[in-house]
């Protein structure tokens, strides 16, 4: 089954870093049209990065703190996390659909073949 595999999620205190990694397993991904995703607890998946035909648009509420990156080589899309919060705890996805952004918010298509999701906690 064509999937995303997200990986680099763990425990980080306050103000630390983490890089998440988005990979392509069984098709090549197109680096120019990927959406990243978190979910909290009993809540829907928010987007929080988009890249739409080789742009790349933020959430406003993460836009400072988030950078987004791609190896084309490597069939990979990166999230740089910086300045983590605790409010950033959540499940991280990545998925090829369709996003774009929308008045401080990423909009996006359905999708339904999510993968596994990389768990970001932060906390001290």
């Amino acid at each position: 089954q064509l999937q995303l595999v997200e990986s680099g999620g763990g425990l980080v205190q306050p103000g630390g870093s983490l890089r998440l990694s988005c990979a392509a397993s069984g098709f090549t991904l197109d680096t120019n049209n990927v959406g990243w995703f978190r979910q909290f607890p009993g809540q829907e998946r928010e987007g929080v990065s988009c890249i739409r035909d080789g742009t790349t648009y933020y959430a406003d509420s993460v836009k400072d703190r988030f950078t987004v990156s791609r190896d084309s080589a490597k069939n990979t899309v990166y999230l740089q996390i910086n300045r983590l919060e605790p409010e950033d705890t959540a499940v991280y996805y990545c998925a090829p659909t369709q996003c774009t952004y929308c008045s401080g918010y990423i909009c996006y298509e359905s999708y339904y073949n999510w993968g596994q999701g990389t768990q970001v906690t932060v906390s001290s």
